[in-house]
């Protein structure tokens, strides 16, 4: 019996962009099982039309900090400005990455941290830079840790402005480790319907999002203005102190 065709998607997502960052220890060329991941959310966007950026953090110089350019604060070079720019540029961010002692790379974290370093910066109605813009993370390895691993990643893209849509994670562990990765051949991953369906359900919540917000505007701009509440403007916060 042949499988049920898919309904047509309620929108169109061709004017969104979206950019993968691929937290892995590993340099390019080097196989990453965190890019077998990738390329199955990449797939279903680019078939939507969405316009689709990525690149490995460890292929370049970031320098550690919270600074947006650590160079003005002792580093010798640093990546992170440029790389910055393609952030910007996207409507859709996920970050991936691998499992390590049963938390994230420190690549990860670095990443994170970059994008933590430029969390104060506003748009044009006032909010932090963030807001208007979806996030989402996908998780490999051979150890327990893929909840615990996207608590943390999600937590901290939430807390920065992105917007998280319902099941923004998804992941793939092999057996306890020294197991099979996920591209290893035999592991089982790229056919796991697990991994698959929540990689695709993470997707297209990433994009519906994306749309609902690109479509209104972002975020409405009331309660939630840094430039006004530093101007004085306090929306309706009464402070018990002053009653």
């Amino acid at each position: 019996m042949p499988a049920p065709q898919s309904p047509p998607p309620p929108a169109r997502y061709d004017d969104l962009r979206a950019l993968f960052v691929n937290c892995t220890l590993k340099h390019s060329p080097e196989v990453s099982n965190t890019q077998g991941l990738i390329d199955i959310s990449k797939a279903i966007m680019e078939k939507q039309g969405v316009t689709v950026d990525e690149f490995r953090a460890v292929d370049h110089d970031i320098a550690f900090g919270v600074r947006p350019d650590m160079t003005e604060y002792g580093a010798a070079s640093d990546a992170w400005p440029a790389l910055y720019e393609r952030v910007a540029a996207a409507d859709v961010l996920v970050l991936g990455g691998p499992i390590w002692l049963g938390d994230n790379s420190s690549v990860m974290k670095l990443v994170i941290e970059r994008l933590y370093g430029l969390s104060g910066v506003l748009n044009e109605q006032g909010q932090y830079a963030y807001y208007g813009r979806v996030g989402g993370c996908l998780i490999t390895g051979n150890e327990d840790g893929i909840k615990h691993c996207a608590m943390n990643v999600l937590y901290s893209l939430q807390h920065i402005g992105y917007t998280i849509p319902p099941q923004a994670d998804a992941g793939w562990i092999g057996e306890a480790g020294p197991g099979p990765n996920y591209l290893d051949p035999g592991s089982g991953g790229p056919e796991n319907d697990f991994t698959n369906r929540n990689t695709t359900f993470m997707t297209w919540n990433l994009l519906h999002m994306a749309r609902l917000l690109k479509d209104a505007g972002g975020i409405p701009a009331h309660g939630n203005q840094r430039s006004e509440w530093d101007a004085g403007c306090r929306f309706d916060f009464e402070n018990p102190e002053y009653r």
